[in-house]
């Protein structure tokens, strides 16, 4: 099963540019969202908010990273980089999936529970559904692998 760890050591890779472009495109992704919400009403809204706003900017400075990591070790690096941007992807749509279940339950619990007790049940359910999700694609990964195209090479676990 693949391992999930923290590399504080990628944090000294980030320049100033890179968090202002994600600040940016963050802030226009919920200007955005607001706006709709303003037009069309707060569920419209709602809908947009659930988009992970710095998702964008993310994927493409991982990609960027995991590129000039492998060319300093004297590799092209394209496939890692969009590799690692993949993998990036299948996370926040995991992620947002488990954002529709809090919606989900905010929207029907939030009613009739008191907020405090709606959010922090809603926090727990997209904890678990995320990592209910994620726990199904290694199993499904490591038991029912993928049949190799023609010509592709196949990865051993």
């Amino acid at each position: 099963m693949a391992q999930i760890h923290l590399q504080f050591e990628t944090l000294k890779q980030t320049k100033w540019y890179e968090c202002l472009i994600r600040f940016a495109l963050g802030g226009a992704i919920t200007l955005i969202a607001g706006l709709l919400a303003k037009k069309f009403g707060p569920a419209v809204g709602g809908l947009f908010l659930a988009f992970p706003a710095i998702f964008p900017a993310s994927a493409t400075l991982v990609e960027k990273h995991e590129q000039q990591r492998k060319q300093q070790r004297g590799f092209l690096g394209v496939k890692r980089g969009k590799d690692a941007a993949a993998l990036d992807a299948l996370g926040a749509s995991l992620g947002s999936i488990g954002l529709l279940v809090f919606a989900l339950f905010v929207w029907q619990v939030l009613p009739h529970q008191s907020p405090a007790l709606t959010l922090t049940a809603a926090a727990v359910l997209w904890f678990v559904a995320a990592g209910c999700l994620w726990l199904l694609r290694e199993y499904r990964r490591r038991f029912f692998p993928a049949t190799p195209q023609p010509g592709e090479r196949v990865r051993q676990p």
